[in-house]
């Protein structure tokens, strides 16, 4: 029962769960199975690709997979009943005896928030909350599930119940566990925003407790593509973070700073600790960062000028013509995605971003090719094409695949009885015929018939708009004019 109204905005289906749900589990359970592709298996709506290589991702973290392969831990997690990343979390808390803290925290993030708004984001007090609830000291109807589900987990791992003071650092490291990309560092400034592990940006309340805390574990939040809202997390203690903390050497390009930026960097996923100046390094991490840069920031940091753009529109046009003819996809967006096979060589010289604009691209492309197809393309879809003026006039190529265009002064062609080819002799020109002021004022891709028709009109037309041209009665017998030809008084 609804309007009319209601009824035109409705979809035709709902979504299936499949192309929205984490598909964490599935992916372990897949795996437990031995199905390394998930198009070995039937599906009803196939899952998403990305989410699958997310679920992938998050496995290895959590260190459930080895090289797409299941690990002993991952089949210790595959049998706890529950999500991956709080299964992992309570094997790793029992390893650090803080067992009955991980089941507390379990059941709290499997439900509802108990508390309000108003008490903000600080989960430690909703497990101080849970424990008073525990002990007889609260009243809050919202705890009673959450009560018994940490009670299950309890039981699964055979631990006490514990319902003494929380030790929030504690609490953090058990989030850890369970969201080694949600590490949180404050970003200097009074601004109450943080930056994750995993890159992203997140803030607070510039009143809660925790907004500036130096160090968070985040247990949820809102993982917005801008600054996502912090809405459950935990003081850290950053000497827990030890094991995590990695020496990598980055070559990296900026753009906006000028160039490569080459360093040691201590950090925790996307979080820099300390980031020392590289001043060796290897020439293949340089080409790296350069080409992923191109990947990443796209065709601007390039010449891709109008000679490259029509050499893109020949090669594209013959691909059209001649499908069953080995040419290249050369898109602008498939050039960046694989410049690391053409562009390579010509990276090697290159330290700042107007060195890239100085690269020959069109040059670079056509070497490319293999020696036929340069053949083939120079023969089959030239650049210039000479007319009987004796002017060699540029041919401009769609990227559609439709017929080039030849744009050129109507007096250069007389004599010119036939539409010039390309293609080997496949496809016509469309020919734009031009005044002598470069006006166009006939199209055509059947020259012979427009001498014998149309000519007469537009020559009436021209002859009184410039009495000073010379303007045939036989233009298939007349000589072609590069310049002026003024008639004789």
């Amino acid at each position: 029962m609804w309007t009319k109204a209601t009824q035109l905005r409705l979809k035709e289906h709902r979504t299936p769960e499949i192309e929205e749900a984490d598909l964490t589990s599935l992916v372990l359970e897949m795996s437990k199975w031995g199905v390394d592709d998930v198009n070995d298996l039937t599906w009803l709506t196939p899952p998403p690709k990305g989410s699958i290589a997310l679920a992938g991702e998050l496995l290895h973290q959590l260190e459930a997979l080895e090289n797409g392969q299941i690990t002993k831990h991952g089949k210790v997690i595959h049998q706890l009943p529950c999500h991956p990343r709080l299964a992992h979390m309570l094997i790793m808390a029992k390893k650090e005896g803080l067992s009955a803290l991980a089941c507390d925290v379990a059941a709290l993030l499997e439900e509802r928030d108990p508390l309000n708004k108003e008490a903000g984001i600080d989960i430690n007090l909703r497990i101080e909350a849970l424990r008073r609830y525990r002990k007889g000291d609260l009243k809050n109807k919202k705890l009673i599930r959450i009560a018994k589900n940490a009670q299950q987990y309890r039981k699964m791992l055979d631990i006490k119940e514990d319902n003494g003071s929380v030790d929030s650092y504690e609490t953090g490291l058990v989030l850890v566990f369970a969201y080694p990309e949600r590490i949180a560092h404050a970003i200097p400034g009074n601004n109450a925003q943080f930056k994750l592990a995993n890159g992203k940006i997140a803030s607070t309340n510039h009143h809660d407790d925790l907004a500036h805390v130096e160090w968070l574990s985040i247990a949820n939040l809102n993982a917005r593509d801008g600054v996502g809202k912090i809405f459950l997390a935990s003081p850290l203690n950053p000497q827990d973070l030890a094991p995590m903390v990695k020496s990598v050497k980055t070559v990296s390009w900026d753009t906006k700073r000028g160039g490569f930026n080459a360093s040691v960097d201590v950090k925790i996923g996307s979080i820099i600790l300390q980031s020392k100046p590289l001043r060796n390094f290897n020439q293949e991490l340089k080409i790296e960062a350069i080409s992923n840069a191109i990947k990443k920031e796209g065709a601007w940091l390039l010449d891709f000028n109008k000679e490259v753009e029509q050499w893109q529109n020949r090669v594209n046009s013959l691909k059209h013509w001649n499908p069953d003819q080995n040419w290249p996809d050369v898109s602008t967006r498939y050039l960046l995605d694989t410049n690391s096979e053409w562009l390579t060589p010509y990276l090697t010289e290159i330290r700042r971003p107007e060195d890239l604009k100085k690269i020959d691209l069109k040059t670079v492309l056509q070497h490319h090719l293999d020696f036929d197809l340069q053949k083939m393309l120079e023969d089959w879809a030239p650049e210039k094409i000479k007319v009987p003026s004796g002017s060699n006039i540029y041919l401009k190529y769609q990227p559609n695949g439709q017929a080039p265009v030849l744009a050129v002064r109507l007096q250069e062609i007389f004599g010119l009885i036939d539409t010039p080819k390309v293609n080997n002799g496949k496809v016509n020109l469309i020919i734009h015929l031009l005044s002598p002021g470069f006006k166009p004022v006939q199209i055509t891709n059947d020259l012979n018939s427009f001498w014998n028709n149309a000519y007469f009109e537009v020559r009436k037309e021209l002859k009184s708009r410039y009495p000073k041209h010379h303007w045939p009665d036989n233009p298939i017998e007349a000589a072609a004019l590069r310049g002026v030809k003024r008639n004789k008084k």
